[in-house]
């Protein structure tokens, strides 16, 4: 084991307060948050189970590990849920000067769609 990982191995988490592991050190059972969402699941309110440290751009990085055998399944949106997030991006698209909805989300910078803020100079 080279000095870099033996730093970070701390399983019984005596001199970092939670089981600590190395990249790609962590024993099977335990999952992030990304994981666990690429599986259906959630943390579910369960706390921190275990960390991963390892040294990245900026110093020392940090993801956060839990238990598989506590995780929940996802929630999935109600039919109002997903009602509410069409018509709020929907807002989002549509231009407050000409009301046409565009293919893209309204710069908050311009307030307005592209076409309106920089018109085209028309020929003479």
């Amino acid at each position: 084991m080279s000095r870099i990982r033996a730093v970070f191995h701390d399983p019984d988490g005596s001199r970092y307060g939670i089981p600590t592991f190395w990249w790609r050190g962590a024993p099977p059972g335990y999952a992030t948050r990304r994981q666990l969402r690429a599986a259906g699941l959630r943390p579910g309110g369960q706390p921190i189970a275990a960390q991963v440290l390892w040294r990245g751009v900026g110093g020392i990085r940090t993801a956060y590990l839990y238990r598989v055998d506590l995780a929940r399944p996802k929630r999935t949106a109600t039919p109002a849920q997903l009602r509410a997030i069409r018509a709020a991006l929907t807002a989002r698209r549509t231009c407050r000067v000409c009301g046409v909805v565009r293919p893209y989300c309204i710069p908050r910078s311009l307030g307005e769609c592209l076409d309106c803020a920089y018109p085209q100079e028309v020929a003479a």
